[in-house]
């Protein structure tokens, strides 16, 4: 069970101007449902995935959450450029708290599923958009959160590789996962 109680965040804009993102969001979301958040660009969406994976703090309310939370943010957070894709992977499993033995094991499965064939061994610097979003997507998953949290995710890439996230997102509900989905495709949530 996911418990947003009350959660507002503010940022501070200029010497004392005050911005606040989110006011008092409150919303439950319990195992093997699928929680959508679509709105406009601006309207407090990302941070309050943030918050959520425990990357910000909000500044009044709390989040309560059990179990591994993998996220899936902003294109770009969260790998190393100069580190390969399997290089990337081994670090982000191991900072989720995965053993080393639970990463070689899931090593394979997220290769297969991230289809970037020689590049998995490569540097991320070199991976298009759609590269970068096949590798944190298939890591995200091969981690068995019991939250996840995809940020616009599968709005980059193709058609077939979409649909193969949306399968496996539906196979992960099933299992009893909870999925925070943000999307400005309502078809798509």
């Amino acid at each position: 069970m996911l418990s947003v109680q009350n959660v507002s965040k503010r940022f501070y804009t200029g010497r004392s101007h005050e911005f606040w993102a989110l006011r008092d969001v409150s919303f439950d979301v319990s195992p093997g449902e699928v929680f959508g958040l679509v709105g406009p660009n601006g309207a407090g969406k990302s941070t309050l995935l943030q918050i959520l994976a425990g990357i910000t703090q909000p500044t009044l309310g709390r989040v309560l959450n059990r179990g591994r939370v993998s996220a899936i943010l902003e294109l770009g957070a969260g790998f190393n450029l100069q580190f390969t894709g399997r290089e990337n992977v081994r670090l982000t499993a191991e900072l989720m708290g995965l053993s080393p033995r639970e990463i070689e094991t899931a090593l394979p499965a997220i290769e297969d599923f991230a289809e970037l064939g020689q590049f998995f061994d490569r540097p991320v610097r070199e991976y298009s958009t759609g590269m970068y979003v096949r590798l944190a997507f298939s890591a995200a998953i091969h981690q068995r959160p019991e939250t996840l949290i995809v940020d616009e995710a599968l709005a980059v890439g193709d058609a077939r590789f979409a649909n193969k996230c949306v399968r496996r997102l539906e196979a992960m509900k099933a299992a009893g996962a909870t999925i925070l989905f943000v999307s400005h495709d309502l078809g798509l949530v």
